[in-house]
């Protein structure tokens, strides 16, 4: 039976109105019932050992990507509470903090009050400070945000050490009203750049995202973690002088990540941490290019790979028993270094023993991969100096690469005259 609301007691219309709206809230909270589980996720395990590392973490990511999203699920992973403040609808001197005048302001000074979100941090004793919506935070706003992430302090308050701070920013392009960061603003985060996964946003989507933990450090690790970070910066920077510091010429490149001493500080860290974590080299990929930028970044992580190689020397002098590495880049360098030494110093021993090493990189690898240094090594040989019996078998070898190069240009020509 239809009931006439115009004849209805108004009693019984609001309690209907109150059960159905008792209702729809259900169903949002069954829509919201999630779990997560444990999975392989690059840039959320790159997230949380930066955080670990007690390092400002800027996500950068178009609108709807789910950066919001993740802080959250990071903060309850976590069990950190979560304090959101959107930077661009507060003052300068909400960051700053206000001037409060007290009873002798000639003897006692003008304090700054802080704001309230601040003092709930202090007393709580931890948290995740999220800085939502930074790339639309006007210029004067980005200069009071300075003291507050690099040293902590929101007007006379200073943040506890159990406060983590994360900020997230859309590209100018797509940001509402959006301003480029400000480079020393900018480099004080490590920048990382969010982007949804297929396969993620879909088990999402049906109530599983995956975990966020924060990584298991090796406490027997933690000062040989250290001390290999430190070599590795050092090494490079000693190597590269010119990239100390270098400001980007475009004000947009300005506002991401760029290698100055403050941004190779955090880089050492977050190889420390990476190291100890023995966390997967395309998570500290993400980081070392967020630190220090991408050019930078990479070199680094290029120079670190060589520091493990072996010494060219010591496979000469046995090269028998030459272990040499698995990745085709890495034992490419080493055989090069191999020529290298042999080149610095040729003599008759030391040439053998090269050979010998080029057979076993061609026993336990790719034979590609011995044909340029074989080439280069012949290219040393003295009049008086014998054909090592090596070479029919590295022969063999470049006959095969060449006949592999010359199929695949036969079939790319095949290809493009099909087209």
């Amino acid at each position: 039976m239809t009931v006439d609301s115009s004849t209805a007691p108004a009693g019984s219309s609001t309690a209907a109105r109150s059960d159905q709206l008792g209702v729809a809230g259900e169903l949002i909270a069954l829509l919201g019932a999630t779990r997560t589980e444990q999975r392989p996720n690059d840039q959320l395990s790159a997230l949380t050992l930066a955080v670990a590392a007690d390092l400002p973490v800027l996500l950068w990511g178009e609108p709807g990507i789910g950066k919001t999203a993740a802080l959250t699920q990071l903060a309850a992973a976590l069990e950190l509470p979560l304090t959101t403040v959107i930077a661009s609808v507060h003052e300068p001197s909400d960051f700053a903090g206000l001037p409060v005048v007290g009873d002798d302001p000639a003897v006692q000074g003008v304090p700054m009050a802080p704001p309230d979100w601040a003092v709930r941090l202090v007393r709580a004793g931890r948290g995740l400070l999220f800085l939502d919506e930074l790339s639309t935070a006007p210029p004067a706003v980005q200069a009071a945000l300075l003291r507050l992430v690099l040293e902590r302090r929101v007007g006379a308050l200073r943040l506890p050490p159990g406060v983590r701070i994360v900020a997230a920013a859309n590209p100018r392009s797509s940001a509402a009203d959006g301003w480029e960061l400000s480079p020393p603003l900018a480099n004080r985060f490590v920048h990382l750049q969010w982007t949804h996964e297929h396969d993620v946003v879909v088990r999402g989507l049906g109530g599983v995202w995956p975990h966020a933990a924060l990584p298991r450090l090796d406490q027997q690790r933690l000062a040989e973690s250290v001390d290999f970070a430190r070599r590795a910066v050092c090494a490079f920077l000693q190597a590269r002088p010119a990239l100390v510091h270098r400001l980007p010429a475009s004000e947009t490149r300005r506002g991401g990540a760029w290698p100055s001493p403050r941004s190779w500080e955090m880089a050492l860290r977050l190889v420390a941490f990476a190291t100890a974590a023995e966390s997967p080299r395309e998570v500290l990929a993400l980081l070392a290019r967020g630190a220090v930028g991408d050019g930078p970044g990479l070199e680094l992580l290029a120079a670190m790979d060589r520091m493990d190689l072996p010494d060219p020397e010591t496979l000469l002098a046995d090269p028998a028993a030459a272990e040499l590495p698995e990745r085709g880049d890495l034992r490419q360098a080493v055989l090069d270094a191999v020529v290298a030494a042999v080149h610095s110093r040729p003599t008759r021993p030391r040439w053998d023993a090269a050979w010998t090493v080029l057979v076993r990189a061609l026993e336990t690898g790719a034979p590609d991969l011995v044909v340029m240094p074989a080439k280069a090594l012949a290219g040393l040989r003295r009049e008086d100096w014998a054909v090592p019996a090596a070479i029919d078998r590295l022969t063999g070898a470049a006959t095969i690469s060449r006949h592999a190069t010359q199929g695949a240009a036969r079939a790319a020509a095949t290809a493009g005259a099909v087209r």
